[in-house]
């Protein structure tokens, strides 16, 4: 690795030439070195959580009054501090959504980070932006949403869903009155539990509206609840529930919506990204009538922490709910596309950046075949836990979690072996529940997750 230059500007000078930070080139030069390196090996599939009273105890005070030096510091992380963290890119990590970025996006994440761009606005993120933008134009297209649709990024699935939802019911405010018993959300039990914190942060209420045997919010179920509820401003549909990875009839929901005049907006934080696989293409017919959408790439597209895209089909709503006004803002061109006038934020980091050049560097087709990988990994595992004599498949998956159980088992005895199994690396699969039962359960998301290795830890339930 080539040293960093790190100049002597003035930037960092104090009165009379002394440096502020002191000379931080050889730290630069290591942190830097650091995170090649940190990108290029193999993750540490044992690394995991410790108490924190004997991680206090190892990592001892790192903020002193002089601080303690670039080397300790960095050592600190390295030896301490990053090894009591789960290693998300894992192949065998199997548990709740891991993340599998490409090395690009963890590249690119750095010099992200190292460029330093406010990208809130056009006038100081232009290009960065730009970029963001032509990524965005990618899922909507894969949406089947017309040219003018928009959006941006936000730090995750549950931001998203709220922004969401603002936008839904300042859409509703401005066409009718609020109703005396509170405005209220429209979704299912499976929907993911921000939807729930969402309610609270806006004080309004949830109302569930009852799956059908498969396990999809319907839309005769979604329609019997419009008909009987009044004050509803937003059904939310799941494509692709995290439990089970099941994914809602947006089609006939779309029907009751447009039917009641009700917004839809569609969670697709994990299951998202299988617009872009052929073969579950069409399990997401009417999608395209959705009124806002979310994924998270940095789930199953690809990219680091911290990453959701949220679309609008129309964006004239998020920026009539969502544009702040202040003496010190007038002058943003607001006749330009600010990503702080579409969500629950001002100041914002190009966190769509990383995706934007992982997708440049690769290529959208293969992306598309790096979610088909994982397809068939879950499918050929599927089978494998379908011709088992040890262990039942507990529903036909959809997409690429699979929940399945081992009969005899009890709660206790599913949470010894999964403990046994991150112990020794050998996988990172924990239990769940489904229909008041107990199960464990896998999500695929990384395309070098090889089928062989999780079927041989999965004789070990034997």
């Amino acid at each position: 690795m080539q040293k960093a230059q790190c100049g002597n500007t003035s930037a960092n000078m104090a009165p009379g030439g002394r440096r502020v930070w002191g000379d931080e080139d050889e730290i630069v030069a290591a942190a830097i070195d650091y995170a090649w390196r940190r990108i290029m090996r193999a993750p540490d599939l044992v690394a995991a959580a410790r108490p924190a009273a004997d991680l206090a105890l190892a990592a001892g005070t790192a903020i002193t009054p002089w601080g303690i030096g670039g080397a300790a510091a960095l050592k600190l992380f390295d030896r301490v501090l990053a090894p009591a963290t789960r290693a998300q890119n894992g192949s065998t990590n199997l548990a709740y959504i891991p993340a599998a970025p490409t090395r690009a996006a963890l590249a690119f994440d750095a010099v992200t980070s190292a460029a330093n761009i406010f990208a809130g606005t056009w006038e100081a993120g232009a290009g960065a932006i730009h970029a963001e933008n032509e990524t965005l134009t990618w899922l909507t297209q894969l949406l089947g949403w017309p040219g003018t649709a928009a959006g941006c990024f936000v730090s995750g699935g549950t931001l998203g869903n709220l922004s969401a939802l603002i936008t839904a019911r300042a859409a509703a405010a401005a066409s009718r009155p609020r109703p005396t018993d509170g405005w209220k959300i429209v979704c299912a039990d499976s929907a993911h539990s921000s939807i729930w914190s969402a309610a609270q942060a806006m004080d309004v209420k949830v109302v569930t509206a009852p799956v059908d045997q498969r396990g999809h919010l319907t839309g005769a179920a979604v329609n019997t609840v419009l008909d009987s509820t009044t004050g509803v401003f937003a059904v939310v549909a799941t494509a692709g529930t995290t439990n089970a990875g099941l994914i809602d009839d947006f089609d006939d929901i779309a029907d009751s919506c447009e039917r009641h005049h009700v917004w839809l907006h569609v969670d697709g934080a994990y299951g998202g990204a299988g617009l872009a696989a052929p073969r579950v293409r069409h399990l997401y017919s009417g999608i395209e009538r959705a009124d806002s959408f979310i994924v998270d790439p940095h789930k199953w597209l690809f990219a680091p922490y911290d990453c959701c895209a949220l679309l609008y089909r129309d964006p004239a709503a998020a920026r009539a709910a969502h544009s702040q006004s202040a003496h010190y803002l007038d002058a943003i061109d607001r006749a330009v596309h600010n990503p702080a006038d579409l969500a629950l934020h001002l100041s914002r980091r190009a966190r769509g950046l990383p995706f934007w050049f992982s997708l440049a560097v690769h290529g959208t087709e293969r992306y598309s075949r790096a979610v088909e990988q994982t397809l068939t990994t879950s499918r050929l595992v599927t089978d494998a836990i379908r011709a088992s004599d040890h262990l039942r498949l507990t529903i036909e998956p959809e997409l690429s979690v699979i929940l399945f159980e081992r009969p005899g088992w009890g709660p206790q005895d599913y949470v010894s072996w999964s403990t046994r199994a991150a112990e020794t690396g050998a996988m990172l699969c924990v239990p769940t529940q489904w229909n008041d039962a107990t199960v464990l359960r896998m999500a695929f998301v990384n395309p070098d997750t090889r089928a062989s290795d999780v079927i041989d830890a999965l004789s070990t339930l034997r």
